[in-house]
């Protein structure tokens, strides 16, 4: 069976595809008659809106891209979930692409994959640079997630050494001073895992617990497995601390673990904190204190900042927008930072501070 146009609607409602289009658009100057009988047509017909369509005679396909490093990882499939909604509400599809943390990968995504099929991209880049950020002549209007790398390109994050900092000072507050970071990365950068050392380092220093290189506890990856292994190979030099920063959730699970394999209580001996309040933090045992991103509010940004640059892209002279093609911005870009808050559960409160 064929599938139902407007004139298949306009034909049962009496009425003309004007009227059906000014209904199915929400246009004021209809009557409440008219509007009820177009209605029971559509639904009558099972008439649906053609959105690509639509899309296209504006000059857009009404896909975007959401491009993470991992899927796999529960914070980017949390992420992904709120995008999907924000982008439902706009009537925009989301293509959901992984990077691998790979630089060629991510500098693909941003060049829109070698096709004008997405109106626009949110990237959490992990290997990019400065300067590829800088060198993309023609690419579609793209959104930041995480740290930010370019002050050219709109940008969302929580305030990551803020939110290490309180992490670390709540650590701290409990009387604990042999405090371990479990993915720390003292170096020089702009990434993630350096702005939540800077935020532990400022933490101790302001309350006067020496640092030393030695507590931070470096990983491979943010995994469950790398963040056992990091603390099994601390535990096994005789290293006894009396609390973890862990730089995610998926490390802090895995810390459990291996303090479980050694005989150590939690919170009793180690106290853990993690970030990103994934799911299985909330069922653990114990259950998983942690720094809590407002995940709905970075995917609401980020969608609304996307769709501000792709508006401004259509209605550029070109059709390529300021980001693309290299003339001043319309609207200045935007640094959005969304709010972030300490959830304490058991791994550092004990059952009584549920």
């Amino acid at each position: 069976m064929a599938r139902p146009r407007i004139k298949d609607v306009a034909r049962h409602a009496g009425v003309s595809e004007k009227t059906v289009s000014n209904v199915i658009n929400d246009y004021i100057h209809v009557s409440e008659r008219t509007r009820r009988t177009v209605q029971e047509s559509i639904a009558h017909l099972g008439y649906r809106v053609n959105l690509a369509g639509r899309h296209l005679r504006k000059g857009r396909t009404g896909i975007i891209a959401l491009v993470v490093p991992e899927l796999d990882v529960p914070y980017f499939a949390e992420l992904a979930r709120h995008v999907v909604r924000e982008a439902g509400e706009r009537s925009l599809t989301v293509l959901i692409h992984q990077s691998g943390a790979d630089r060629e990968q991510e500098l693909t995504a941003l060049a829109g994959f070698g096709s004008d099929f997405v109106d626009g991209i949110i990237l959490s880049p992990l290997a990019l640079t400065p300067d590829d950020l800088r060198r993309r002549p023609g690419a579609p209007p793209t959104v930041l997630l995480g740290e930010l790398l370019e002050e050219g390109a709109d940008h969302v994050a929580i305030d990551n050494e803020m939110a290490a900092r309180e992490a670390t000072e709540h650590l701290i507050a409990l009387g604990r001073r042999s405090v371990l970071a479990v993915g720390g990365r003292d170096a020089p950068g702009l990434g993630t895992a350096e702005a939540r050392t800077r935020g532990f380092r400022a933490a101790l220093s302001a309350a006067g617990v020496p640092y030393a290189p030695a507590s931070l506890l470096p990983v491979e990856s943010f995994r469950m497995s790398d963040g056992a292994e990091a603390v099994a190979r601390a535990l096994n030099r005789g290293v006894r601390p009396d609390a973890l920063l862990c730089f995610n959730d998926q490390l802090a699970l895995g810390a459990l673990r291996a303090l479980y394999d050694q005989g150590l209580r939690v919170p009793e001996d180690v106290a853990v904190i993690g970030f990103d309040d994934v799911e299985g933090g909330r069922f653990s045992v114990p259950t998983l204190s942690t720094v809590a991103p407002d995940k709905a509010a970075v995917a609401r940004t980020a969608v609304q900042l996307l769709q501000r640059r792709i508006d401004e892209a259509m209605s550029s002279p070109t059709g390529e927008g300021s980001m693309g093609s290299g003339s001043p911005a319309v609207l200045s870009t935007q640094d959005r930072v969304v709010a972030h808050r300490l959830v304490l559960r058991e791994s550092t409160e004990g059952r009584a501070g549920r």
